[in-house]
C-alpha cells in the first residue's frame, strides 16, 4: 500500500508516494463532482432525445407534404 504525504498549504490534498499523484481527500467535493457529471450527462441525453424527436417530426412533415402534393396533382388533372 502506498504512503501519503500532505501537500503543503492544501488541507484536502495528499501525494501518493507510490504513483506520485496528487489525491483530493475531500469526499464532499468528490461527491459534488460526481453529481455534476451525472447532471451534465442527463442534459446531454435529454438534448439528444429532443433532437431525435425533432428530426422524426421533420421527416413525418416532409412525408405529409409529399402526400398532399400528390393528391393535389392527381385532382388537378
Amino acid at each position: 500500500m502506498s504512503d501519503y504525504l500532505k501537500v503543503e498549504g492544501h488541507e484536502h490534498l495528499v501525494r501518493d508516494m507510490g504513483s506520485k499523484a496528487i489525491v483530493n481527500t475531500n469526499v464532499f467535493a468528490y461527491r459534488a463532482a460526481i453529481e455534476r457529471s451525472k447532471n451534465a450527462q442527463k442534459q446531454k441525453d435529454e438534448l439528444r432525445d429532443a433532437t431525435r424527436e425533432i428530426n422524426t417530426l421533420k421527416s413525418e412533415m416532409h412525408e405529409i407534404k409529399s402526400l398532399l402534393l400528390q393528391m393535389v396533382e392527381k385532382d388537378g388533372r
